[in-house]
C-alpha cells in the first residue's frame, strides 16, 4: 500500500522531499501535485518504473506520450536538439507556469524513448515538485491523473486520489488541492507554434 505523505508548498520539507526522491531512486512510482492537475510520474532513468506506469496507462512504452518534468530550462538541453531565439524566447516567458511543449528530442533520450521524434516537456510552478526533480538530479516522467467520471475529468482532492491509487502506486503526496483544469499544451517543433490543446495556460505567450 502507498504511504500518503503531506508537504507544504510554500515551503517543502527537506526531510520529506529526500523521502519523495529516494522512493523515485528506488523505482518507485510517486502521485504529486503540479500547478495545474496532480500527476503520476517515475523517475527517467529506471526501465522498470517507466514500464509500470505503460502499464497503467494501457499502452505500450514505446507509444506512451508522457512528458519529462524539468526544474528548469538548463535541463532542456539533455533531451532536446537546440532550439532557436524565438523558441527560447516562448519558453523563457512560459515557465515556469501551466505549459507542456513539444520540442525536437535529441540522442540523449533513454532508450525506451529513442524512437520518438518530440519530447514533451514541462516545468511546472509547484516547489513540490520543483523541488523533487532538483534533489533527484534528473527529470520525472508524468502523467495527469485522469478520473473515469465523465462530469470530473481530473481529482483534485488527495484524499481520494489516495484511496483510489494506494494500491497501484508506491507514494501520494498531499500537496493540496490540485487544480481541475490541464496544462495547456503547445508544439514548438515545426516551424510555427501549434496550439494542441488549450488549457491553463493563457496563449498570450506566444
Amino acid at each position: 500500500m502507498a504511504e500518503f505523505i503531506k508537504i507544504y508548498e510554500d515551503k517543502p520539507s527537506e526531510a520529506a522531499i529526500a523521502k519523495v526522491v529516494k522512493v523515485l531512486k528506488d523505482g518507485g512510482l510517486v502521485i504529486y501535485p503540479t500547478d495545474t492537475v496532480y500527476g503520476l510520474g517515475c523517475d527517467i532513468t529506471n526501465s522498470r518504473a517507466l514500464e509500470r506506469i505503460a502499464k497503467i496507462k494501457g499502452v505500450k512504452l514505446e507509444k506512451a506520450k508522457f512528458s519529462f518534468i524539468c526544474h528548469d530550462l538548463s535541463n532542456l538541453s539533455d533531451y532536446v536538439k537546440q532550439i532557436d531565439t524565438a523558441t527560447f524566447k516562448i519558453l523563457k516567458r512560459a515557465l515556469p507556469g501551466p505549459y507542456t511543449f513539444i520540442l525536437p528530442g535529441n540522442n540523449n533520450l533513454p532508450k525506451e524513448f529513442k524512437k520518438k521524434t518530440t519530447v514533451g516537456i514541462r516545468v511546472p510552478e509547484n516547489n513540490i515538485t520543483l523541488e523533487i526533480v532538483r534533489q533527484l538530479g534528473n527529470p520525472i516522467v508524468t502523467m495527469s491523473i485522469r478520473d473515469e467520471d465523465d462530469v470530473v475529468e481530473y481529482t483534485t482532492d488527495p484524499e481520494l486520489i489516495f484511496e483510489k491509487w494506494q494500491n497501484l502506486v508506491d507514494m501520494v503526496i498531499d500537496g493540496g488541492y490540485g487544480d481541475n483544469v490541464a496544462s495547456t499544451i503547445i508544439d514548438l517543433s515545426g516551424h510555427e507554434p501549434e496550439v494542441v490543446r488549450e488549457g491553463k495556460g493563457s496563449l498570450d505567450i506566444l
